[in-house]
């Protein structure tokens, strides 16, 4: 496909990246064109021996260290540990993201774990990331949103799905709140003066682990509509593009959300992508804001 492709990533020698859930999918291709170009890639994931794997598979100069974003103690854990050893970190990208069937359930702090593993673990970790970011010089982090935060609401009166729960739709709010966040850390960042970035992009429909996950557990149905979505889906490693450009580009602006430019953002070129007006209102990024700080017990800016 014509446009913006990895080829096009500057020189990233001198810079320490930190990908979350960067064993698999899209964070692997992620991790490997950031080390490709000569990046400090710290691979972050649960599990640290398909994290090994992973770094075997990268080469390059890869780290690999454990985190498991449904627990605020193993984020705050791989915060202090990485802190010790880093004294900045050029690129924070918010890889990590799960969709999950079946009945709800809930991370170690009880969050309900689409929003506590999606959006909550990775407002904790960039909060306890921030002052090795702003020792950076350009620094950035990357939220990874998704097509459906676009049909999401997120109510301040249930955020937990507590009431309605449905594994779709608790997906959509933790990607909804995702961006929000991502916009909200911009605006936060820009009124303090901070020398760091946030931005945002989206994979369209991407051929991952995430999808068969999701329909895993519908039998037959499950099957055929997990066949039929490879039928449309684009590969893993150009859905990665958008976080790849949202990541290194040198002209990206923060606040710009970056994807798929084809058929509603599906497929294709990477674009600037739309986002929804409720992710780009203020008031709901402030009550957001609020309610992460409280939930996390994590405060900045």
């Amino acid at each position: 496909m014509a446009g913006w492709t990895a080829d096009r990533i500057p020189d990233q020698r001198g810079r320490t990246a930190v990908v979350t859930g960067a064993n698999s999918g899209l964070g692997l291709v992620t991790a490997t064109e950031l080390a490709r170009h000569g990046a400090h890639v710290v691979l972050a994931v649960r599990d640290t021996a398909a994290g090994a794997e992973a770094a075997r598979r990268i080469g390059g100069e890869v780290e690999v260290r454990e985190l498991d974003l449904a627990s605020l103690g193993s984020v705050r854990a791989f915060a202090a540990k990485l802190a010790t050893g880093h004294r900045k970190i050029d690129l924070l990208v918010n890889n990590a993201g799960l969709v999950l069937p079946g009945p709800r359930r809930t991370t170690a702090d009880g969050f309900e774990l689409h929003l506590g593993t999606n959006m909550l673990g990775h407002f904790a970790l960039t909060g306890l990331l921030l002052d090795r970011l702003a020792a950076a010089k350009e620094p950035r982090v990357v939220g990874l949103s998704s097509i459906t935060h676009k049909n999401a609401h997120l109510d301040f009166d249930d955020l937990m799905s507590e009431r309605d729960y449905g594994a779709a739709p608790a997906y959509g709010r933790s990607k909804l709140a995702t961006t929000v966040f991502g916009i909200e850390l911009d605006r936060r960042l820009r009124a303090a003066g901070s020398p760091v970035t946030s931005t945002l992009a989206h994979p369209g429909l991407t051929r991952t682990n995430l999808t068969p996950r999701a329909w895993e557990h519908r039998g037959r149905l499950g099957r055929v509509i997990t066949r039929a979505g490879l039928l449309v889906t684009q590969p893993v490693e150009q859905g990665a593009l958008p976080q790849l450009r949202a990541a290194t580009d040198p002209g990206v602006r923060g606040g710009q959300f970056f994807g798929p430019s084809g058929f509603f953002e599906t497929r294709g070129r990477v674009t600037e992508a739309r986002i929804s007006r409720e992710a780009a209102d203020p008031v709901v990024g402030e009550r957001l804001w609020a309610a992460a700080e409280e939930l996390t017990g994590v405060s900045y800016l």
